[in-house]
C-alpha cells in the first residue's frame, strides 16, 4: 500500500466518522416526535431525499461499479440505515396522508434505484462506463441535498438571526465535505469532488453568517434555539419556510 493509498484510508475513516455524526444529528427531532407521538409539522422529505442519495452512494462504491471505494459504501450504509430508521419512527407516528406519501416516494425511489441498476450492469460493460452514469446520479442528488440549506440561510439574513442555524450542525456539514473533498482528491474522483466541493462551499458559508449574526439573535431565543437544534437542514419546509443530510457523505 502507498502512502497516497494510507493517506486516503486515514481521510476515509476520520470522513465516516463526521458523517454519522452529520446522519445522527436529527435524531433529538425524532426523539420529541416520539415523545409527543406525533410528527407535528415535520415533513419526511429531506430524509426520504438522503435514503435516495445513500443508495446510489452505495451502489456507487460496489467494486461492480467503482473499485476501492470501500468507506464510501460503509458510512453511506450506515446513513441509510439511519434514515430508515427515521423514516420508520415517522411512519408510526403520522396521519394516513404522511404515511402514504412515506410509502409512495420508497416505492418510486426502489424502482428507480433498480433500473438504473439493471441498465447500469446489462448495458455498460466497464468500470469508468458504469462509474460516469451512477457518479452523474450521485452528484445530482447530492447537488439537492447541499441546496436545501439555502432557504435557511435567507432566514438567518433577513432575521438577523442564526436561532435556525445552530453552529455544530454547520460545523459538522462543513468539516463533513472539506473531509471527503480531501479524500477525492488524493486519488482524484470528479463524482466525490463535485459533490463535496459544494458541501464543504455551503458549510461555510453557513459558519460565516453565524459568525456575522451570532451577536444579534435575540438573547430571549436561546432556549428555543437549543430546543430546535436539529430541526434546521433536515425540518419541514412548512417550519422553515426546508432543508439536509444531510449530509451525505461522499
Amino acid at each position: 500500500m502507498t502512502a497516497a493509498d494510507t493517506a486516503r484510508t486515514v481521510i476515509g475513516i476520520i470522513g465516516n466518522v463526521i458523517s454519522f455524526a452529520l446522519f445522527a444529528s436529527p435524531s433529538p427531532t425524532f426523539w420529541r416526535i416520539w415523545k409527543k407521538r406525533s410528527v407535528e409539522e415535520f415533513s419526511p422529505d429531506p430524509y426520504l431525499a438522503t435514503v435516495m442519495n445513500c443508495m446510489f452512494w452505495i451502489f456507487y462504491g460496489l467494486p461492480v461499479v467503482h473499485p476501492n471505494s470501500t468507506l464510501v459504501v460503509t458510512i453511506n450504509s450506515i446513513g441509510l440505515a439511519v434514515e430508515l430508521i427515521y423514516l420508520t419512527i415517522y411512519f408510526v407516528f403520522a396521519p394516513n396522508k404522511g404515511r402514504l406519501k412515506v410509502i409512495g416516494v420508497l416505492c418510486l425511489e426502489l424502482a428507480f434505484m433498480a433500473a438504473v441498476v439493471v441498465v447500469t450492469l446489462t448495458k455498460l460493460h466497464t468500470h469508468a462506463s458504469r462509474s460516469n452514469l451512477v457518479g452523474i446520479f450521485c452528484v445530482v442528488f447530492g447537488v439537492l441535498m447541499y441546496a436545501s440549506p439555502l432557504t435557511v440561510m435567507k432566514k438567518v439574513i433577513t432575521t438577523r438571526s442564526v436561532e435556525y442555524m445552530p453552529f455544530y450542525l454547520s460545523l459538522t456539514n462543513f468539516l463533513n465535505g472539506l473531509i471527503w473533498l480531501t479524500y477525492a482528491l488524493i486519488q482524484f474522483d470528479l463524482y466525490i469532488t463535485i459533490g463535496n466541493g459544494l458541501g464543504a462551499v455551503s458549510g461555510a458559508i453557513q459558519l460565516i453568517l453565524y459568525a456575522c449574526y451570532y451577536k444579534s439573535t435575540p438573547k430571549d431565543k436561546e432556549g428555543k434555539e437549543k430546543g430546535k437544534s436539529s430541526e434546521v437542514e433536515l425540518a419541514s419546509p412548512k417550519r422553515l419556510n426546508k432543508p439536509t443530510p444531510q449530509a451525505t457523505a461522499a
